[in-house]
């Protein structure tokens, strides 16, 4: 799987971004993408220093939250599950609560998410374009959301989970198979994941979807120059001669991060009002 550093062994200068990024974020986990770059000698440090006071100022998150919000995703529901049925998939009422709060992170941090790869992209390969500064509204920090369940290792999953896991949700990072967090953390509830792989692995790929998917990716990246218009040019990255590989790390969860907010919204309406 695509190398992360995870919080429970970050010291220094990498743990103080994280704890930084969890704060001005409101999210109780560190993303993947993050934890990625934590594995490339100096670059997390680079790009936080780059990005950070965007993020400290609270422009960064607003415009990103802004973008999203409201979008009415214009997709087919899926299929309402009762509590009967959820506990035939092993969840209880306090795990639903749990996936709940699972997506409610994921709807949150998909978006600065996104900005925050945007930002860096726009270092690395600038464009040359000349934007005005964002100055829209800064929303003040939401309260902190509670903690997460640990993620779960694919490979601990059975052999009929794990192979429909990773043919619905696996996709390919820097050119290592990558499972996003979020399923590995609904993974506590193997057989809720299961059947997330059959009801929504196939509705990934359906042109609404990726239209839908695209469509809010595109809502940041038209508020991302502004944004970086507010910023000063960072000194060079640590390694220049890295930037297309690490651009293209990033590429990555650009494309499974606004699909963490289209499913995670159509995940939680499935369980909503128990």
């Amino acid at each position: 799987m695509l190398p992360e550093l995870p919080e429970s062994v970050a010291d220094g200068e990498i743990a103080a971004i994280y704890e930084e990024l969890k704060t001005l974020c409101a999210i109780p986990y560190v993303s993947s993408m993050q934890r990625h770059l934590a594995t490339r000698p100096g670059w997390l440090e680079w790009a936080w220093a780059a990005v950070a006071p965007a993020f400290r100022s609270h422009v960064a998150q607003s415009a990103a939250w802004g973008a999203v919000e409201g979008d009415d995703l214009s997709l087919p529901a899926l299929p309402k599950l009762n509590r009967t049925r959820l506990r035939q998939l092993g969840v209880s009422e306090q795990g639903a609560a749990a996936i709940g709060n699972v997506c409610m992170s994921f709807i949150r941090v998909s978006p600065t998410n996104l900005m925050f790869s945007g930002l860096v992209r726009g270092f690395l390969e600038p464009t040359g374009v000349a934007s005005a500064p964002w100055d829209g509204p800064r929303s003040t920090p939401p309260s902190m959301l509670p903690s997460l369940p640990a993620m779960v290792s694919i490979e601990t999953l059975s052999g009929p989970v794990q192979a429909s896991v990773r043919a619905a949700f696996e996709v390919e990072v820097a050119g290592a198979p990558f499972v996003p967090g979020l399923y590995r953390m609904l993974a506590q509830w193997p057989g809720f994941l299961h059947h997330l792989a059959v009801v929504l692995g196939p509705r990934m790929t359906e042109p609404q979807t990726v239209r839908t998917c695209a469509r809010l990716c595109a809502r940041i990246d038209a508020v991302v120059p502004l944004v970086l218009a507010t910023l000063p040019p960072p000194p060079p990255p640590p390694e220049p001669g890295a930037a297309r590989d690490v651009v293209a790390a990033i590429e990555r969860y650009r494309i499974t991060s606004p699909q963490m907010v289209v499913y995670c919204r159509l995940i939680a309406a499935s369980i909503n009002g128990l």
